[in-house]
């Protein structure tokens, strides 16, 4: 499930460009994401840290109103190069996989790949990584970094998330830039300590579209000047953990990227053969295929087997007033269930009721899954159950029958045909659910298309392909569905 956030600032773009309103560029949109102290973070409703404040002076002098779209890290990039912000600005390290995509600015600070491990475990060089579960941020140079040089790394969607993760003991070491990496140090100064030797060293810049060099030109010239008159040190002096940033040399080089989009459709592969067949990209793909078919297999199984159990009972109950304590129980398990997002009840459950054992994260999406869908299964059942005329119970108990044997063998094989439909949905809405796994940083489909994206920093290809995939599943599995109903149908005559 994806979650859509419509800001103020989106607003106003859709009404700008509804009537034709010029104010679009009197505005400095800028995507960032705001989970990566001290370079971005929230202050109540407010967006503050390095990049935010250098982006107010940037906004100032350019004489535009700064706006500030908070995104996940994966899609910032997108977000310039299909137009949709001016600038990405958030903690980005210049890549030349980047550079195809978007042009950078001047760099504003220099930065590190660190190791955070836990303080009471043996890792004491980067050079021990191998072997170890090694989690990252989605999308980051350290992503990328592991991912070459270590190993596959556990993605999780930002720092906080991976923090929580190697606290929790389901990772052993997590890969992150130097400065987040101190807050968090500072946070939990007991249970955590930085590596001192860093994996690698690196450049923020500011990220823009190839197309707008003009734009490019003014972030340059406003960053030359806060240089000059000792602003952009201040600023990192503010919020750095240690007191002091470190400013980048520049020379004439420094955030020349500014190629034509032109010459970087000429200058690069396809887009078909980046985003799916270079480095075997496509592998992402199928292996991410393979885990939300599991996931979605099992969790139909323990949802239905939930869902019978709960609908029983409770269809028991309003019938004939016995079990009155387990439909208690039931009722309370559907109003959590479904009174609570499932992305809340995964992480509830990978961190706290697993928090202390190491379990596989198939496993733990599974009982997320299956228990999220059996309070929706359950209810669905038990509407089949009551819409079976009472006179079905009563010929079953006039044959001799006991309640239990007229439920099994009268009332539930009739009231699974009404509902037949019904179920389907259910589970065609369970396999789309599955796509909030990469939370727990669990590969599903949807996150192997993320992982693409926050390779190729394209956002069309990988996206149709994982939505086309997804199509080909539903469409036949209600293909299935639709065979079984008619045999079914037939079998009424």
């Amino acid at each position: 499930m994806n979650f859509l956030k419509i800001s103020a600032a989106a607003v106003c773009a859709l009404l700008c460009a509804a009537c034709g309103d010029s104010s679009r560029e009197e505005t400095l949109i800028v995507a960032t994401e705001a989970t990566f102290p001290p370079y971005e973070f929230r202050e109540g409703d407010r967006i503050v840290g390095i990049d935010p404040e250098i982006m107010r002076a940037v906004a100032e002098s350019l004489g535009r109103r700064l706006v500030i779209e908070d995104m996940s890290f994966d899609s910032v990039i997108s977000a310039v190069s299909t137009g949709k912000a001016d600038v990405a600005a958030s903690g980005i390290t210049v890549t030349e996989e980047r550079r195809r995509q978007v042009n950078f600015s001047l760099p504003y600070v220099e930065a590190r790949q660190v190791v955070i491990v836990p303080a009471q475990r043996g890792v004491s060089s980067p050079a021990e990584l191998r072997g170890k579960r090694v989690g990252v941020q989605h999308g980051t140079t350290g992503d990328l970094y592991v991912a070459k040089h270590i190993a596959e790394p556990e993605r999780f969607q930002n720092g906080a998330l991976g923090v929580s993760a190697l606290l929790a003991g389901k990772i052993d070491v997590l890969v992150l830039d130097d400065q987040p990496a101190k807050v968090f140090e500072k946070k939990h100064p007991d249970e955590l300590r930085i590596l001192p030797e860093p994996l690698a060293s690196e450049s923020y810049a500011f990220a823009v579209a190839k197309e707008n060099a003009e734009l490019l030109a003014g972030i340059d010239a406003a960053l030359r000047e806060m240089r000059a008159d000792g602003r952009l040190e201040a600023i990192l002096k503010k919020y750095t953990a240690d007191g002091a940033g470190t400013l980048p040399a520049w020379d004439d080089a420094a955030g020349a990227s500014a190629g034509t989009a032109a010459e970087k459709r000429a200058g690069t592969p396809g887009a078909f053969y980046t985003n799916f067949v270079e480095g075997g990209r496509w592998r992402y793909l199928a292996n991410g295929l393979l885990v939300t078919l599991e996931v979605s297999f099992f969790a139909v199984i323990l949802g239905l087997f939930f869902g019978f159990a709960v609908a029983v009972i409770r269809a028991t109950h309003d019938k004939n007033g016995s079990l009155k304590f387990a439909d208690f129980l039931c009722r309370i398990y559907l109003t959590v269930i479904r009174g609570t997002p499932v992305v809340v009840q995964l992480l509830i459950i990978y961190f706290v009721i697993f928090g202390s054992v190491d379990v596989s994260k198939t496993l733990v999406a599974i009982v997320a899954f299956g228990v999220n869908s059996g309070a929706y299964v359950a209810e669905i059942i038990r509407g089949g159950i009551m819409s079976i005329d009472e006179g079905q119970f009563e010929a079953g108990r006039s044959l001799g029958l006991s309640h239990a044997k007229t439920m099994v063998h009268v009332v539930l094989p009739q009231a699974l045909k009404n509902v037949l439909p019904a179920l389907g949905n259910e589970f065609v809405v369970l396999l789309k659910e599955t796509s909030v796994a990469g939370y727990i940083a669990l590969q599903d489909l949807t996150k192997a298309g993320d992982v693409i994206r926050s390779q190729t920093y394209t956002a069309f290809l990988p996206l149709l392909a994982v939505a086309a995939i997804y199509l080909a599943i539903v469409m036949l599995f209600s293909a299935l569905l639709s065979r079984l109903e008619k045999r079914l149908k037939r079998n009424e005559r």
